[in-house]
């Protein structure tokens, strides 16, 4: 009776110690991925979750975004420049089965795969576009890894070029290239202004041409101009005209 009893005290906590460690509780960004004697069966959660011990496993998943830096990369552009480029890759699972079914260890074969990827896609661009369209390599590597993780049920949001590390010759060179195209650009300004004020010159000229009133009174300003100054002696050229129309006056006295 004794024995009875103790066995079946036993058996109890047998059951109870099979209940608890069959019960699993999921959060709300977490999926569990149930396998059936080594068979996928279905994806569960979240919320609480009962396993037949030693015949149902459960894999976790997290369904969060997940962020990480891609180590620096040596590139070698179109234009056979090298560099250092590293990146920030941002993924989500979404579709749990596929990501444990699928491969080995995601979260390693999406890394390796963004390093590659940033080599392959930048390999294809120069240095000039590598500096000045960041966000157009961005959206092309993102795409690259998007299709390739896709089999894997994962989604590549956003990818981000952190930094393009250049040898200290290089920076040199580009450096000198930026002074000359300002140089080239400050002559070019310069050019454009000269050409502007010789046209508006001419146009003056022209004016001044048609009406000899005009040219009379710009010159009797300038004679105001040069006598407002505080020089002694002032000497001034006067106009054929008007030397003309006095000897006229002086012939024509009687």
């Amino acid at each position: 009776m004794i024995f009875g009893l103790g066995f079946g005290g036993i058996l109890l906590i047998l059951i109870a110690v099979l209940a608890i460690s069959s019960i699993r509780i999921l959060r709300e960004y977490e999926r569990g991925v149930i396998f059936m004697l080594g068979r996928f069966w279905k994806v569960k959660g979240p919320g609480l979750i009962f396993l037949i011990p030693a015949v149902q496993q459960m894999v976790r998943i997290d369904l969060r975004t997940v962020v990480f830096n891609v180590p620096p990369q040596d590139v070698i552009t179109r234009d056979n420049v090298s560099v250092k480029v590293n990146a920030v890759v941002y993924f989500r699972i979404i579709d749990p089965e596929k990501s444990v079914v699928q491969v080995v260890n995601f979260f390693e074969a999406t890394s390796q795969l963004a390093q590659t990827t940033l080599r392959s896609v930048l390999g294809k661009h120069e240095l000039d576009e590598l500096l000045a369209e960041r966000e157009k390599l961005n959206f092309d590597i993102q795409k690259v890894l998007d299709s390739q993780t896709d089999a894997w049920g994962i989604k590549v949001s956003n990818v981000e070029i952190k930094d393009v590390d250049l040898n200290e010759s290089m920076v040199r060179a580009i450096a000198r290239q930026a002074e000359a195209e300002r140089e080239r650009r400050a002559k070019i300004i310069h050019a454009e202004g000269e050409y502007q004020a010789s046209e508006k010159l001419l146009q003056a000229a022209q004016m001044l041409a048609q009406q000899p009133e005009a040219m009379q009174l710009r010159y009797l300003q300038t004679l105001t101009n040069i006598a407002g100054d505080k020089s002694s002696t002032i000497v001034f050229p006067v106009p054929m005209d008007i030397l003309a129309l006095l000897v006229n006056k002086n012939v024509q006295l009687p």
